[in-house]
């Protein structure tokens, strides 16, 4: 008798244990479907994770209709030194992020913020955080001027199918 009291016991205990753990045990559970999020300290908590146009100076980023052939060559110069030996023209990670198809993913705004405010955008910028937890590595500040910048911006496009 003393035996099946002490099964009894035990076999409670391990269920308020799973239980109070919060087992796996139950499909579908709140707890089941929410990730645990990351802690980033680096988050600047007053910027609104909807910022498409990310930190910096660019609020309204013109385009060309069609391409500017001149800055696509430009822009194709500074890919050439500054960017290809971190960057794919193909969807492909090399040390950063390939550029395959990130005019569809990112602003023209967001785009030029990054590439000339690089070091505040890694600091506070949500998006920009998220691409450093795959990189792992930080973008090195290329000193992009404005002009540089946007010719990179048409050479991107024009390597996204852009016209």
């Amino acid at each position: 008798m003393r035996h099946k009291h002490l099964l009894s016991l035990a076999l409670t205990a391990a269920i308020l244990i799973l239980y109070g753990c919060g087992g796996n045990s139950e499909e579908g559970s709140v707890r089941d479907q929410t990730p645990p999020q990351p802690v980033n300290e680096w988050v600047d908590t007053n910027a609104s994770a909807a910022n498409e146009k990310g930190i910096g100076k660019f609020t309204d980023v013109e385009l060309t209709h069609p391409l500017d052939d001149k800055m696509v060559a430009a822009g194709e110069q500074t890919y050439d030194v500054k960017c290809g030996s971190c960057h794919k023209l193909t969807d492909e990670k090399l040390v950063g992020p390939g550029w395959k198809g990130v005019t569809d993913r990112r602003t023209p705004e967001w785009i030029m913020n990054f590439v000339t405010n690089v070091d505040e955008m890694l600091n506070k910028d949500p998006e920009a955080q998220a691409m450093l937890e795959v990189c792992m590595v930080r973008m090195p500040n290329q000193n992009l001027s404005d002009e540089e910048a946007r010719a990179v911006l048409e050479f991107m496009r024009k390597n996204d199918g852009k016209n």
